[in-house]
């Protein structure tokens, strides 16, 4: 449904905000791109909606190459955007009845759509009410009910969540989770919360620096690093000290440092026999055992850690 082959975005100046990258999306699954402000998320959203043009590389939605087929694109996707588009002076009710009318939905099959929609998205009791006396997370659970009354075979999800409090959040990742596999609804989203993409996506693209730099299912990319990892802080090298975890085998090329933390991904080992290793040659004072993240693909690919860096 979704087909990306070397797609490259360069600004004036020489800012490549999007380098090269490829992917493709088959039909009714939920697709992550994961990675922090600036990673090239927004600008790939940008060139798959059309709204910005690609300097090199291809794009096709369903078929429809996004460079010379610019309204079948647009006729096939949606898309919620970071920033919210909906009217505050008019009704819930008023904005997706506009909206089906702009995209020549027939007012029966608008008004169908609308009702699920608003049970789906959990308005009922709201959408007769003006915009402006919603709440963000109100808004945004209109947007997305907007996004879909023209009844689309691809829908992209720009930062979804983002200034939504934890709660809010919560709710709506509950509605997202609902959306997928809905008449085999094609989902993008873009974030840089790792619960996000974990919870919601059947498969994330890690992106850094305009480029893909790890792409799989959450549960394969976690398993890149084990079962198990053993993490300690170190007051000295922290490169020396993963040198000779490296030189006695308790450490391999997958391990890595981030400031004076050394994570080690056991391979082979336990983690008493990692732990009992370390406090016998006196490397650290604290190390401590758990199971890999998301986050710990992220920092040994990128060496920064997710969080921060977003």
């Amino acid at each position: 449904m979704i087909e990306v082959e070397k797609l490259r975005k360069a600004y004036p100046g020489g800012v490549e905000a999007v380098a090269g990258i490829d992917f493709e999306v088959p039909q009714g699954e939920v697709f992550a791109l994961l990675g922090p402000n600036g990673a090239g998320k927004s600008t790939t959203i940008g060139m798959l909606t059309t709204t910005v043009r690609p300097t090199d590389g291809t794009a096709r939605l369903a078929g429809f190459d996004v460079r010379t087929q610019q309204l079948a694109v647009r006729k096939v996707s949606s898309v919620v955007f970071q920033d919210a588009v909906v009217d505050r002076s008019l009704t819930g009710r008023s904005n997706l009845d506009l909206h089906g009318r702009l995209w020549g939905v027939e007012p029966d099959e608008a008004k169908r759509r609308i009702g699920e929609l608003v049970d789906a998205v959990g308005l009922r009791d709201l959408v007769d009410r003006p915009v402006g006396t919603f709440s963000g997370g109100e808004r945004r659970r209109l947007e997305i009910a907007r996004a879909l009354v023209s009844g689309p075979r691809v829908l992209f999800l720009d930062e979804p969540t983002v200034g939504l409090d934890p709660r809010i959040r919560a709710e709506l990742l509950d509605i997202l989770a609902g959306l997928g596999g809905r008449d085999e609804l094609t989902i993008l989203v873009t974030t840089h919360y790792l619960d996000e993409a974990e919870h919601l996506a059947d498969r994330v693209a890690i992106m850094h620096s305009g480029r893909i730099v790890a792409l799989d299912t959450p549960e394969r990319l976690r398993a890149s690093l084990g079962r198990e990892l053993v993490e300690l802080r170190v007051d000295g090298d922290p490169a020396g000290v993963l040198a000779t975890l490296r030189s006695i085998g308790i450490a391999r090329d997958d391990a890595f440092t981030v400031g004076a933390t050394v994570t080690v991904p056991l391979n082979g080992h336990t983690s008493s026999e990692a732990i009992a290793g370390i406090h016998e040659l006196g490397l650290a004072d604290a190390v401590s055992a758990r199971r890999p993240t998301l986050d710990d693909v992220y920092l040994r690919l990128t060496g920064a850690r997710l969080a921060q860096a977003a």
